[in-house]
C-alpha cells in the first residue's frame, strides 16, 4: 500500500503493481503493437510496390515510429495511464501523486521504453523494475509516474456493534484522539479477523488494542477481550462520526432554507 496525501489532506491509499502484473500487461501491449506493425508493413508492401529503396525505407522506418511510439504515447495520453495489456490486467500508469498522467509523463515514457524494452530487448527495463520497490523501469523514473492497481477487490460489508457489557463504557469514553491510520487498521482486522488462523487472530487483536489503548480514554473494564475492545471502539467511533455528519446536513439544510426565506435586497 502507498499512501499519499494531497492539498486538502485526503490520504489517497494505492497499491503499486507488482512485477509480475506489469510484465504481464507489458507482454500483451508488445504482441499488439508488433502484430499491428506486421499488419501496416503487409499493406506498404502491397500498395508500394512501385517505389525505390529509398522510399520504402522511409515508409518503413516512419511505420516503426508510429506503431512502437505513436500509439503507445497516444493511447496512455488519451486514456489517462490505460493501455490494452494494463486493461487485462487491471493496471493504471499514474504521477507520484497519484494524478493522472498528461502527455508529457506519456511522451518520456514512451521514447525512453523504445530504448529500454525493444533496442535493449527488455534487459534494461527488467534490470531497473527489479531493483525499486514499485517495479518502475527507467521511463517511470524519468517521468515521475508508477503503475498501480485500479482493479481492487470490495471488502465485504461487516456490521460491528458495541458489545453490551461495553456499552456503558463506551458512551462516555473519550475516542476523538485516535490517528485515522489507526482506526483504519482496526476496521480493516475486524473484517479480515474471519479469515484468520485463531493465533495469528489473536496476537494482531492484542496489537492493534495496545496501539488504540494510547488513545482512549478511560481504559476499557477490567477482563475486557481485545476483540470486543477493538469492536467497541470502531463501532462508537462510527456511531459517532455519524451523529456528526448528520447534524452537520442538519444544520446545513436548516441554513438553506433560512436564507432562501430572506428578503431580496437591491
Amino acid at each position: 500500500m502507498s499512501p499519499i496525501i494531497t492539498g486538502e489532506a485526503v490520504v489517497l491509499e494505492l497499491r503499486p503493481a507488482s512485477f509480475a502484473a506489469r510484465a504481464l500487461g507489458l507482454a500483451i501491449d508488445l504482441v499488439v503493437h508488433v502484430v499491428l506493425l506486421v499488419l501496416i508493413m503487409i499493406g506498404l508492401s502491397a500498395a508500394g510496390a512501385d517505389l525505390d529503396e529509398a522510399a520504402a525505407r522511409a515508409l518503413g522506418l516512419a511505420a516503426v515510429v508510429f506503431c512502437l511510439v505513436v500509439v503507445p504515447v497516444g493511447v496512455e495520453t488519451l486514456s489517462r495511464g490505460r493501455s490494452l495489456g494494463k486493461l487485462a490486467t487491471g493496471l493504471r500508469v499514474v504521477r507520484e501523486d497519484g494524478g493522472a498522467i498528461r502527455l508529457r509523463h506519456a511522451l518520456i515514457r514512451g521514447l525512453t521504453g523504445f530504448l529500454e524494452i525493444y533496442l535493449t530487448f527488455g534487459g534494461l527495463a527488467l534490470a531497473v523494475a527489479l531493483f525499486n520497490d514499485k517495479s518502475r523501469r527507467l521511463g517511470d523514473l524519468l517521468a515521475g509516474t508508477y503503475a498501480v492497481r485500479s482493479r481492487v477487490p470490495a471488502d465485504q460489508a461487516i456490521r460491528v456493534f458495541v458489545p453490551p457489557q461495553l456499552q456503558a463504557w463506551a458512551a462516555t469514553a473519550d475516542i476523538g484522539r485516535i490517528p485515522d491510520a489507526t482506526a483504519r487498521r482496526a476496521a480493516q482486522f475486524i473484517r479480515q479477523a474471519g479469515r484468520m488462523a485463531p493465533l495469528s487472530r489473536a496476537g494482531m487483536a492484542e496489537a492493534i488494542a495496545a496501539e488504540l489503548s494510547a488513545h482512549v480514554a478511560p481504559p476499557p473494564p477490567p477482563g475486557t477481550g481485545a476483540d470486543d475492545y477493538l469492536a467497541a471502539v470502531v463501532a462508537e467511533r462510527r456511531n459517532r462520526e455519524f451523529t456528526r455528519l448528520s447534524l452537520s446536513r442538519r444544520r446545513n439544510t436548516e441554513t438553506g432554507h433560512r436564507l432562501q426565506r430572506l428578503p431580496f435586497v437591491g
